[in-house]
């Protein structure tokens, strides 16, 4: 198969695993391909996301490169399987490719944590906080490309509602339940249906009060996603200029340390129906 030419994020984070598990094992690329029958290029392309590589031949490598974690190996093996199109690769070419890895992440995902500050969470919007939230991006989108990131962020709630939901918790701080996206009626819905979503017993909605006072970090945006191992977690961050996807075992320490504060200052599920209804009675 010919090397693709844009690699997905899941796929160049498969191929960043390869290379972090070669350069543990103190190998070279020229070993990998000695072992593989294959040029030394090709290596440097599976090890960037850009060519493929079977199931098969990463359990050759992990062989070779002395690693003993089956979990980790059998995951990265996963990864590599051949799949059906996916229902996102309906949007590629038009939308932009970083929303379509976000939507493949949490797909994937064993399990999530978000932390907003600004946002109700995208898993729990209704449409028309979609809309508002999607209208104010800058430069502003067309009708038609409005319309198509509506339809792909309500597709990415299916993660919660399929035969194996995806746990989700969502830390939310005040601010994000009183800033008025699309005004009072649509923010009276969204918030009554944070409080419908939040009784699924794979959801947890916790609050974070104004009086919980400063907070870590720069109030962005944050999602913590558990992979089938703990070597595959990823911290997807929003940015400017699209989602954002760190994996350096530095920056999962950083953010589920955060996350870990955030919890800590919440309000617990029951307090946070109670404090998300108070505000609803005010719109």
């Amino acid at each position: 198969m010919p090397p693709r030419s844009v690699p997905t994020e899941r796929q160049k984070r498969l191929g960043a695993e390869l290379r972090k598990m070669r350069n543990a094992a103190g190998e070279t690329t020229e070993f990998a391909a000695r072992l593989l029958g294959v040029d030394r290029m090709k290596i440097a392309n599976m090890e960037s996301g850009v060519r493929n590589i079977t199931p098969e031949r990463i359990r050759t490598l992990a062989t070779n490169y002395r690693c003993q974690d089956e979990r980790y190996v059998e995951a990265l093996a996963a990864m590599a399987e051949p799949h059906p199109e996916n229902w996102w690769e309906m949007y590629r070419g038009r939308l932009s490719a970083g929303l379509l890895d976000f939507a493949e992440l949490e797909w994937h995902a064993a399990s999530i944590r978000a932390g907003e500050f600004v946002h109700v969470p995208g898993l729990l919007q209704t449409d028309g906080y979609v809309r508002a939230v999607i209208k104010a991006f800058l430069p502003p989108l067309s009708d038609h490309e409005v319309t198509l990131g509506v339809a792909l962020r309500l597709q990415r709630q299916q993660v919660l509602h399929r035969a194996d939901p995806l746990q989700f918790t969502a830390y939310i701080h005040e601010a994000a339940l009183r800033i008025e996206f699309g005004g009072m009626a649509v923010m009276r819905a969204q918030l009554h249906h944070l409080c419908e979503m939040s009784e699924l017993p794979n959801v947890e909605v916790r609050v974070m009060p104004f009086a919980s006072g400063a907070f870590p970090g720069a109030g962005q945006s944050l999602i913590y996603a558990a992979g089938v191992v703990p070597q595959l977690d990823t911290v997807q961050l929003d940015t400017a200029h699209g989602p954002a996807f760190l994996h350096a075992p530095a920056q999962l320490d950083k953010y589920r340390s955060h996350l870990d504060w955030m919890e800590k200052v919440a309000h617990d599920p029951r307090q946070s129906r109670d404090f998300i209804l108070s505000i609803a009675k005010t719109r």
